[in-house]
């Protein structure tokens, strides 16, 4: 026997690697709901038996099915029951009160409801924060002056001269008695170092990673990417700018790095009733990260005066959720334009329902227009993007590609009178594999604002040409056909 298998190893392997190629293979067929994705599951399988097999287990076990976020799922089961007839009423009462800022948008109010429980709140202030220029000053004086807690919640954190700068302020708040809260994502902060952490809570600051990675295990592929902040209950942030220098243009934070592009971002201050929603995703995340259950208390939740006339409503999905509301509000957001849509996106690798609705859209005369990077921080991405977009052009949707820096900005804007601004990308990994949060604005200043801000970044962009696209090389075309079959594993 022992001899048998000397002489037959290289075969008992090659059988044993196909026949759990098989079982995988059956397993990638009954739990990946996307057919394109399951498409490009089967590909990596069969014609790359056992990388295939190992790119399965680490990114492609679906989290829905498994719910190894249950915990996390069940917490925010919790909450949602103690706040459902209130959100309810709530968001009854906004669509009935201001129809004329909703119009004919008053269905993505609905369905994200439905969908997650998010209610669309009224008597907000919106206040766009074009790059950390911006951002970075409006957060750390609404830090300052925090009188009971701030809670954050980060992709990116990094230890630099901006990550000390807010850092410091945390630790003094936290020595003032205020409740400081900090979550952060253990595989985009990987930089985070444990002294830095260390510093933080010796302070009284409570700090937690979203989900921690383990060698090899496939929670690697399963991200927080979400930024928010909170603080009193009454002011939030959200939006595309994480915590690091290379987000501020300011020469004073990029001395080190001059080589670093200009980094075009979009951020969100929140004034009002919407900052509620954004807390109660805070606190899910919390509860499950810190195995906590934060109260649902006055102090967390505080009535707010009125403090301007946006209508807020936040969007939120992730590898928990029953179904992508996020991919849902998009596509909502796409067929019910009726004169613009205009999208900013880092990185765009649409599904189906999303490709088509643009085409549609554009078709049907509405003016599209997508606004991309000239030059990606990932090639492959890149190239996965660039075989989407003689598709659009072909129909008449109009394709720019920055040119200025790196645009990591992720909005949309559409008509005159919904502006999105949050962390997701349009892009199959957003839909489905991140943890994301995004504001629904609807309101004509915001709008306007956000336009003029679109149409700025277009003037240092390159407009796409559908002859002088179709002119590109043959290898060219074959490089963006073979990146787009595994397109929904970027």
């Amino acid at each position: 026997m022992l001899q048998f298998l000397k002489d037959h190893w290289q075969s008992i392997g090659l059988i044993i690697l196909y026949g759990l190629t098989f079982l995988v293979a059956i397993k990638a067929l009954l739990e990946t709901r996307s057919t394109g994705k399951t498409l490009a599951y089967l590909l990596l399988l069969f014609f790359l038996p056992g990388i295939g097999v190992a790119v399965y287990l680490l990114i492609g076990v679906n989290r829905r099915i498994n719910r190894i976020y249950s915990r996390k799922w069940m917490s925010n089961v919790r909450l949602s029951e103690r706040l459902q007839e209130y959100l309810r009423q709530e968001n009854r009462q906004t669509l009935l009160e201001h129809p004329d800022l909703v119009t004919n948008k008053s269905s993505i109010a609905k369905l994200l409801f439905r969908d997650s429980l998010s209610p669309i709140t009224p008597d907000n202030e919106a206040i766009l924060l074009v790059n950390g220029d911006e951002k970075f000053p409006y957060l750390l004086d609404a830090l300052r002056s925090a009188k009971h807690h701030i809670h954050l919640e980060y992709y990116i954190f990094e230890e630099d001269t901006i990550g000390t700068e807010v850092m410091e302020v945390l630790k003094q708040k936290a020595k003032e008695g205020v409740e400081v809260r900090f979550i952060y994502d253990d595989f985009g902060s990987s930089d985070i170092n444990r002294r830095f952490l260390r510093q933080m809570r010796a302070a009284g600051v409570e700090v937690y990673p979203f989900y921690r990675v383990r060698l090899l295990a496939n929670r690697l592929n399963y991200r927080n990417h979400r930024k928010i902040v909170v603080v009193d209950g009454h002011t939030g942030f959200v939006g595309g700018i994480n915590v690091a220098d290379r987000y501020v243009n300011d020469p004073k934070y990029r001395t080190k790095h001059p080589e670093w592009p200009f980094w075009r971002d979009t951020h969100l201050c929140i004034k009002g009733q919407g900052v509620h929603t954004l807390q109660f995703l805070f606190m899910g995340d919390w509860n499950f990260c810190a195995d906590a259950d934060l109260p649902i208390t006055q102090d967390f939740f505080p009535d707010i005066p009125v403090t301007g006339k946006d209508l807020v409503q936040i969007a939120a999905s992730g590898p928990d959720s029953e179904r992508s509301s996020i991919m849902l509000s998009y596509l909502a957001a796409i067929n019910q334009a009726q004169r613009s849509v205009y999208i900013t996106t880092p990185y765009f690798i649409p599904n189906e329902p999303i490709l088509n609705a643009l085409q549609q859209a554009a078709l049907s005369g509405v003016d599209v227009r997508l606004l991309v990077p000239g030059v990606s921080d990932s090639r492959v991405v890149n190239k996965a993007a660039e075989s989407f977009y003689e598709d659009l052009l072909a129909t008449g949707v109009r394709i720019f590609r920055y040119n200025r820096g790196f645009v990591h900005a992720k909005t949309m804007v559409v008509d005159d009178n919904l502006t999105v601004v949050g962390t997701a990308n349009m892009d199959i990994r957003s839909f489905d594999f991140n943890f994301e949060v995004n504001a629904f604005v609807y309101s004509k200043e915001a709008n306007w604002k956000m336009t003029e801000v679109f149409l700025q970044d277009c003037l240092y962009s390159n407009e796409l040409l559908l002859e002088d696209w179709r002119s590109r090389g043959r290898w060219k075309r074959l490089g963006e056909a073979v990146v787009r079959l595994f397109s929904p594993l970027l």
